[in-house]
């Protein structure tokens, strides 16, 4: 059945790609950013009469209270994503990423759903060999992971809602991101033809954006029988090292180099392999593999030169 969605930020990474699959399964979308990054990435969508957008702040209350009014699902994408933008402005990754929550879940009826992303990098680090489910503790180590566990807690504890837990996001979306692990990789691949690893044994799970779409659009089809529960949202078949999606990266470009530096160390401490049964037991499946989305990203870096695209 057709609903009312209310996006914050729905002119982002995600959201760019998640607005027009929402107009195309026919559900009225409403989009409220503040387009922080000058983008115009929701352009095409202005002339379907079931998309409306506004320009505003999702930590404001006044700003929310009139679009959430007829709302029937709020998927709020709006945050401060990624370790470096949220260490650099420490209060506007806590107010955005989990005030923001505290605030909309005052505000809505409890008939009204949500459905939220946060990040599997809430496992911090995970025992060596041993797939994190969501029943596994949480240990975010770093802010960005503190807040988005935090406004997990908030929807789930209020009812009515669903958490996607997302692994790592690849592939190309009009409001480009080249800062996320293979999006980076293969941009170094394209333009530089080689990359130095720190910890290259890292492992971490792996999403292509057309996929986290439909986790979504699942989500809303099947909010009953989901709700009320955290949901991993990876690929099976994609817990790799670093040093392993490189290995990836170098069959589509074979003068590609990786290398392993001899002193140093990776920032982001994340190290963790992740279970998506639970969300595939519902009957979700990823369609795009990583190597769908490496193709298309070597497409994608044809075309673009230029570091405005990453939230660093």
């Amino acid at each position: 059945m057709p609903q009312k969605i209310l996006i914050t930020g729905g002119g982002g990474y995600l959201g760019s790609i998640i607005v027009p699959a929402m107009l195309e399964a026919g559900h009225k979308v409403t989009v409220l950013d503040n387009f922080m990054f000058k983008q115009n990435t929701l352009a095409q969508n202005c002339s379907n009469p079931n998309f409306e957008v506004y320009r505003g702040d999702a930590r404001d209350e006044n700003t929310l209270k009139p679009l959430i009014k007829d709302a029937d699902t709020i998927i709020p994408l709006a945050g401060i994503v990624g370790t470096p933008m949220c260490d650099a402005d420490k209060v506007a990754a806590k107010s955005t990423n989990r005030d923001s929550i505290v605030t909309l879940v005052r505000i809505l009826s409890i008939d009204q759903h949500i459905i939220i992303p946060i990040t599997n990098s809430g496992y911090g680090i995970g025992k060596k060999g041993q797939e994190c489910t969501e029943e596994s503790p949480l240990s975010p180590i770093s802010l960005y992971g503190v807040t988005k566990v935090e406004a997990e807690k908030t929807v789930l504890d209020r009812g009515n809602a669903i958490s996607l837990r997302l692994a790592t996001v690849f592939g190309m979306s009009p409001r480009m991101r080249l800062d996320l692990l293979v999006n980076d990789f293969v941009y170094r691949a394209v333009t530089d033809r080689a990359v130095i690893l720190f910890e290259s044994h890292f492992k971490r799970n792996y999403i292509h954006v057309r996929d986290t779409a439909r986790a979504f659009k699942h989500s809303i089809d099947n909010f009953d029988s989901m709700k009320n529960q955290p949901y991993n949202v990876g690929l099976s078949n994609a817990n790799l090292s670093k040093a392993e999606l490189c290995e990836k990266i170098k069959a589509h470009i074979t003068n590609f180099i990786y290398l392993e530096a001899p002193i140093g160390e990776d920032p982001d401490k994340r190290d963790y392999i992740v279970s998506n049964a639970r969300i595939e037991a519902t009957g979700y499946k990823p369609q795009y593999t990583l190597d769908n989305g490496i193709a298309e990203l070597i497409k994608g870096y044809r075309m673009i030169r230029n570091t405005v695209y990453g939230n660093i």
